[in-house]
């Protein structure tokens, strides 16, 4: 077996993992999902069997970038929609990441209310409505953004499995 054939699987494996971690990443507020996704998709560009398409290539990053750049304004703007502050999108932040270490279900979604909910009371504890009604708004941005990354990282998983088909034999062939 060639070395260039070794060089172009294990390409092609890391670029597998990373596809994957894109998926993951987006839902896990410390890894760029869409941005990791498209690492993947660039490692399989850079296999010898792979013909590399570099208008492909920079419009996927172009996309990535873009949601990457999104992903920290969403959720602020769900926040400031329904009357919250920046102490809500803080919140909602370190909701996230307590929620992503707790043992319990869907604790990503509960940290993410209740973060936005504890931040708003912080910074305004005298109206709880409102607190709950901001806090609900960053909720939102949080899922839209969780939402639209997920689907970029799908569709470039897509993508990535489209390629490897197409290409497979050239890949795997000894």
């Amino acid at each position: 077996m060639s070395s260039y054939k070794v060089m172009d699987i294990l390409l092609t494996f890391l670029g597998f993992i990373f596809i994957c971690l894109g998926i993951i990443g987006s839902f896990l507020p410390v890894l760029p999902g869409p941005v990791t996704g498209w690492v993947g998709l660039l490692l399989l560009h850079l296999t010898k069997a792979i013909p590399q398409n570099w208008t492909f290539l920079g419009i996927t990053l172009f996309v990535a970038l873009a949601i990457f750049i999104l992903d920290y304004f969403i959720p602020a703007l769900g926040t400031k929609k329904f009357g919250g502050s920046k102490y809500g999108a803080y919140g909602t932040t370190i909701g996230l990441i307590i929620g992503l270490l707790s043992p319990i279900p869907f604790g990503i979604l509960i940290g993410a209310f209740s973060g936005a909910f504890l931040g708003e009371v912080v910074f305004d504890g005298k109206d709880t409505n409102k607190a709950l009604k901001a806090s609900f708004g960053a909720f939102l941005g949080f899922l839209a953004s969780t939402g639209i990354k997920f689907i970029a990282a799908s569709i470039f998983f897509v993508l990535f499995f489209v390629k490897l088909w197409e290409y497979k034999a050239a890949i795997f062939t000894f």
